[in-house]
């Protein structure tokens, strides 16, 4: 179906993002079409309908493994989606291949983002190879990483074990008559563990006096035991052994991915994090796990971080506590230089905090966190909390001042003259943002929890006013006070500023033609601006790293990606702001899947304070870079700037075929459709990472002669 997208909300704890449930399948040797048509339609079918159930996307790669995410309403259970994903996928497992029943499918919730990647290194060059690191970091450190709060899954790039590899020799074969069906069913036959039995069990003789377990050789562990196993015994004319056919090494798994850190090859450990997990508390319990865990490691391994997310985070949360302080100072110095009362200025400066102490009490009601937006409404709130106090203060102040009474007197007179205008303050200001709460999609995402603190605020600060401010000022001031020869001067100029206002309406109220001409200026400026100011939903942010897409030819081997690769990052780590390059070679982070012709680099930076180029002035710099190599391109990408909101910044469209699944017709069409957004000027960076072109071979077998020749001597 076709994806909606929907954000999540960047923030340091609760993330409000739509709950995704992940479907794996593995079908070694398929192609990406067989994939869809024999594991992925039928698993389809049955997840339609799935309550809550926004859209399902997949993504199929010629490796032989299938990824299916499901994305749910923002709010469902992600325990019960993945519940009702399991049980429907129980119902289309009858129908997929035996080979995908066999290795099993993998249902798991889990955020599709990447929150940290972990990469163990070797200090000296060439100690440790990246099979030897991807093999520890898959027995001693993934589980522990599991393990840790918030972690919804963690992977080695590549997976990367070992494995016995076999490699055979056709010619051979072809001489002696074997077959790899002779080969597959002798290794399955004698790499086995079987139970081999007790002598003296029970039956046994009333005399029986001892019980002896029997072992037996089980499964094989050394290249040279598997060069032992037995092809063809026939008996005085001697046995075949599979070293005879076929060369054994213990090698890796699969080839398929090769991550670097800074040029070095290690394991990269990509992290997820768990629906509705904490980011900051997950990344920070994950390195002080690693830390601990780093105490084990054999002498000459170190682990890196090359990719932090929750750097940004912190990042954010501290320019916004930043501001919030700036925010509180303004406001004090601000009261003290019209008020002149050290007296009246310590009301504000004691109502605040109370009110945005109950603004914290108010989120915790509603479930809301302390991140990014609750921040900025706090922020906003500051200055419209103190507006409450200052009414009645500044009326306290003038009663006293211009009738003589005692601040007692004056406070009870104010709040008989201003409660009602706090009340209305209070009911203005709700009305114009409790709304905003019970907006749905986007826009509700984004802003319920700005408009819920905001309105919580406002409310407090009113009760603060109508309670706590006059009983303060019945308190605290004084009758009277003297006035510096600073105050005088800034009340005389202040005096003048405000005749001049004063002049200005009563000229403006007398001729209409100046107000009308005013008025109709300022409509013509706005209109102005709201043109040439650049539209954005979101606007991007240097969240400290971009991503970079490395694009070869279809069909080019891993070793000329590897190498194209490897250009651009040696190009980019000139720059002085560039601290880290991690690459991760056969891997397609845009499109999905691994690809031999595709590579993923991300491209870390130095701490703000410590650079003055920005995120754009790299992603542009990598654009130059990659345009430049000759067996490939290299495209950059600039995270988006809520997490969620697609991998990289802008937008994604997905074109659907419904009348055809022919994959080189939809690639058609899509060619066509890229050629046409093309010549839109407001759009730029276009690509489509759809890649059915792909060269391969097609095996025809004539099976009659195949099965009459089965039996011939060779």
């Amino acid at each position: 179906s076709a994806p909606r997208e929907y954000p999540l909300v960047c923030c340091l704890g609760r993330r409000h993002q739509p709950p995704t449930v992940l479907i794996t399948a593995t079908f070694p040797g398929a192609s990406a079409d067989t994939l869809a048509k024999t594991v992925a339609a039928p698993i389809e079918e049955q997840l339609s309908g799935i309550e809550d159930l926004l859209y399902f996307s997949s993504s199929a790669d010629s490796s032989g493994t299938l990824t299916i995410t499901a994305t749910f309403e923002v709010g469902t259970d992600v325990d019960q989606a993945t519940f009702n994903v399991s049980n429907r996928v129980n119902i289309a497992l009858p129908r997929l291949p035996d080979e995908v029943r066999r290795t099993g499918l993998v249902i798991q919730k889990r955020s599709n983002d990447i929150l940290i990647v972990f990469m163990l290194v070797s200090k000296e060059k060439g100690k440790y190879d990246p099979l030897y690191l991807s093999n520890y970091a898959t027995l001693n450190v993934l589980d522990e990483l599991k393990r840790v709060k918030g972690v919804g899954d963690a992977i080695v790039f590549g997976g990367q074990d070992y494995s016995m590899r076999i490699w055979l020799r056709p010619d051979r074969m072809a001489q002696l008559g074997i077959t790899t069906s002779d080969i597959g069913a002798a290794i399955r036959a004698q790499n086995a563990q079987y139970a081999a039995g007790k002598i003296g069990q029970e039956p046994a003789p009333a005399d029986q006096q001892l019980v002896y377990t029997v072992n037996a050789k089980g499964r094989l562990l050394e290249p040279e035991q598997f060069g032992n196993i037995i092809l063809r015994a026939e008996g005085p004319r001697g046995a075949l052994y599979l070293k005879d056919v076929a060369r054994i090494e213990l090698g890796a798994q699969n080839y398929d991915v090769r991550t670097t850190l800074n040029g070095q090859p290690g394991a990269g450990i990509p992290i997820f994090l768990q629906p509705g997990a904490n980011a900051l508390e997950t990344a920070n319990a994950l390195v002080a796990r690693m830390d601990e865990l780093k105490a084990y490691f054999p002498e000459g391994m170190d682990y890196v971080v090359p990719y932090d997310t929750s750097k940004f985070v912190k990042a954010s949360i501290w320019e916004v506590v930043k501001t919030l302080g700036e925010a509180m100072i303004l406001v004090i110095l601000v009261v003290y230089l019209f008020l002149q009362s050290w007296r009246a200025t310590l009301i504000p400066i004691i109502a605040v905090p109370i009110s945005l102490i109950g603004t914290f009490a108010g989120l915790w009601m509603f479930g809301f966190s302390i991140n990014t937006l609750t921040l900025f409404a706090m922020v906003l709130s500051i200055g419209i909390v103190v507006d409450d106090a200052i009414v009645v203060l500044e009326n306290i102040e003038r009663l006293m001042d211009e009738e003589n009474l005692s601040p007692m007197k004056a406070a009870i007179k104010s709040m008989e003259q201003v409660s009602r205008a706090v009340v209305a303050i209070v009911l203005v200001l709700c009305a114009v943002f409790v709304p905003v709460a019970f907006m749905g999609g986007i826009a509700g995402e984004l802003y319920r929890q700005f408009a819920v603190t905001v309105a919580v605020a406002v409310v407090i600060s009113g009760i603060v006013a109508l309670t706590l401010t006059p009983a303060l000022c019945a308190i605290l001031l004084k009758t009277t006070h003297g006035e510096s020869a600073f105050f005088r001067a800034f009340n005389n100029g202040f005096r003048r500023l405000t005749n001049l206002y004063i002049n200005t309406v009563s000229l403006t109220l007398r001729h209409t033609l100046i107000g009308t001409v005013v008025f109709a200026g300022i409509v013509g400026l706005a209109i102005y601006l709201i043109k040439i100011v650049p539209e954005s939903f979101v606007p991007p942010e240097d969240q400290g790293y971009v991503v970079t897409a490395t694009i070869l030819p279809d069909g080019a081997t891993l070793a000329r990606t590897t190498k194209t690769a490897e250009a651009v990052r040696a190009a980019i780590a000139e720059d002085p702001a560039v601290s880290h390059q991690f690459v991760v070679n056969g891997f397609d982070l845009i499109g999905g899947g691994n690809k031999t012709s595709s590579a993923t680099m991300f491209v870390a930076f130095k701490d703000w304070s410590e650079r003055t180029a920005t995120a754009e002035d790299i992603v542009n710099k990598l654009f130059g870079i990659g345009m430049q190599q000759p067996d490939g391109i290299a495209i950059a990408f600039n995270p988006p700037a809520i997490r969620g909101l697609g991998t990289a910044g802008g937008f994604e469209v997905y074109v659907q075929a419904r009348g055809s699944s022919d994959p080189l017709q939809l690639s058609g069409v899509v060619s066509n459709l890229i050629d046409a957004l093309n010549q839109e000027p407001r759009l730029a960076g276009i690509n489509t990472f759809f890649r059915p072109t792909v060269p391969q071979f097609f095996i025809e077998v004539d099976e009659a002669k195949a099965i009459s020749q089965r039996g011939t001597d060779c």
